[in-house]
């Protein structure tokens, strides 16, 4: 839908978009403040899909997906290996690394140690733990080692 053809219109609806209030955009509109007249235009069909229009936009430009990511990372990379300067090839390192890890070319290892809450972990298997993190999935990354107790390697 273009434009709406009363600009008083359009800025409502661009407000309202932006999250404003119906009040609050009627009178950045231009208008005097009318609670029933901002309700009333708010109803309108053309304003309503205006707003939706405007709404999908902004979440169009927003959608932040791991593709996006990478090509990010990897652009951080190039310009970082173009310097040639050692602080940036220690940047470029860790972009190639971040962009390799979020599409699992990488996974972090973590060593169990210690207890969880009044369970003693010290003497159970690293077979055992992995079974036991298998069985929690997601929950066991999400932990981590928060403490920082425990050792990682990688």
């Amino acid at each position: 839908m273009p434009v709406l053809p009363n600009p008083r219109h359009e800025s409502f609806a661009q407000a309202l978009a932006k999250g404003k209030t119906a009040d609050d955009a009627y009178a950045l509109a231009g208008f005097k403040p009318n609670r029933g007249n901002a309700t009333r235009l708010k109803a309108n069909e053309s304003v309503l899909k205006r707003v939706a229009e405007l709404q999908a936009k902004v979440a169009e430009r927003t959608v932040i997906t791991a593709a996006s990511i990478t090509e990010r990372l990897l652009n951080i990379a190039t310009k970082a290996e173009e310097s040639n300067d050692a602080p940036m090839l220690s940047v470029a390192r860790a972009s190639l690394m971040d962009a390799a890890k979020l599409n699992g070319l990488v996974v972090d290892k973590h060593k169990h140690s210690g207890s969880i809450g009044t369970y003693d972990l010290s003497k159970v298997t690293d077979e055992q733990l992995d079974h036991l993190e298998s069985i929690l999935g997601p929950l066991a990354d999400i932990g981590g080692d928060q403490g920082g107790e425990g050792e990682t390697t990688h």
